[in-house]
């Protein structure tokens, strides 16, 4: 383990694999410039860089996978996440053998229903049928084995990367189920809540039995918004967006197992193109604060995200380690800025009660 901020030893004392600690970083300017924060999370002793896809949003990810690949040496690169929507499975593994080349070792393909990439083109999200018949097909043609599409030709891939992992990202309990069945690991993105995490793994590890794996072998990915502060109240205002879209789409049973009741209507008007990827994310806040209140931004700071002082983190990455968690991939609140401050902060103070 090569990060800073890595925890080492469970509460029982029993050694095991310390807590990988990545960063996400939208593709949101160059792709050498953004190649130049990676590079900068890894001189820092960051653990992985995951990069999100969205068409219209950023750049392409795997343009920027290619830069990030040429700036970096160690440390691991991954989607979190693509989707098989608005590319085809066969274009993904072309394009994640093409990374894996260049980063041996380090390169995990993250896969989702779509969200921001289908919806400013009008698709349906990847239903869970698809997404089992298309992690299938990328397997299979990264094997360098043949496919047989939908019985007009078959055909593979050359040079083949069968060591690239396929890590699916999910929240549904299908979903959920499917990623312990089929996938090399599950991204979860509903936050560091314990309850909530209690419930995913739990659904993750019916779909690994049913299946006859074991669950305890799959990676666990978490993603947490993430802000070392001395204030909650006064930062926590700024997640209100996030709080308000977890309910909007179908969370607002996992919001209220924290208790954390509220009442977002299905439309919002006035945030474009979505909450989560607000453009003028003051104006978000001020729009979400009809339905989320200070304190219930609080609460959701507190339960769902890592804000605190570096103490309160420290704790809950523990915490996080000790339920089974493996990575954990750490936003900063926005969509079209570089992540600079919170790898600063995090990377080069260390996070002196997490440092080794």
């Amino acid at each position: 383990m090569n990060c800073d901020i890595s925890v080492g030893v469970d509460p029982v004392g029993v050694d095991e694999e310390p807590l990988r600690i990545g960063v996400r970083v939208p593709p949101c300017d160059r792709a050498d410039r953004v190649a130049g924060t990676a590079r900068r999370a890894e001189d820092l002793g960051f653990d992985q860089v995951w990069f999100p896809d969205s068409q219209l949003l950023w750049r392409d990810v795997f343009t920027t996978l290619t830069a990030a690949a040429f700036a970096t040496e160690r440390i691991g690169l991954g989607t979190a996440v693509t989707n098989l929507a608005t590319r085809h499975p066969s274009v993904v593994a072309s394009a994640a053998r093409s990374v894996a080349e260049l980063a041996p070792g380090r390169f995990t393909l993250g896969l989702g229903v779509g969200n921001s990439s289908v919806a400013p083109v009008g698709l349906p999200q990847t239903g869970s049928a698809a997404l089992r018949e298309g992690l299938s097909m990328l397997r299979a043609l990264l094997d360098g084995r043949a496919w047989d599409f939908e019985g007009k030709v078959t055909s593979r891939l050359r040079d083949p990367q069968p060591s690239v992992p396929l890590h699916l990202a999910a929240s549904g309990p299908r979903n959920l189920r499917l990623a312990g069945e089929i996938a090399d690991g599950v991204i979860l993105l509903s936050g560091v809540s314990p309850r909530t995490l209690a419930a995913a793994t739990a659904k993750v590890r019916e779909g690994a039995e049913a299946a006859g794996r074991s669950a305890a072998a799959l990676p666990v990915t978490v993603s947490a918004f993430c802000e070392v502060t001395d204030d909650i109240e006064a930062d926590a205002r700024l997640i209100k967006p996030i709080c308000a879209s977890i309910a909007q789409n179908g969370g607002a049973s996992f919001l209220a197992l924290a208790g954390i009741d509220v009442d977002v209507p299905p439309t919002i008007e006035g945030v474009h193109p979505d909450l989560v990827h607000a453009e003028d994310w003051d104006a978000a806040v001020e729009i979400c604060s009809a339905w989320i209140s200070d304190e219930a931004a609080v609460r959701f700071a507190e339960e769902f995200c890592l804000f605190g002082t570096a103490t309160r983190i420290t704790d809950r990455l523990r915490n996080l380690r000790a339920s089974g968690v493996t990575d954990v991939f750490l936003q900063h609140v926005g969509s079209y800025d570089l992540p600079t401050d919170l790898i600063e902060t995090v990377g080069a103070s260390g996070l002196p009660a997490l440092q080794r």
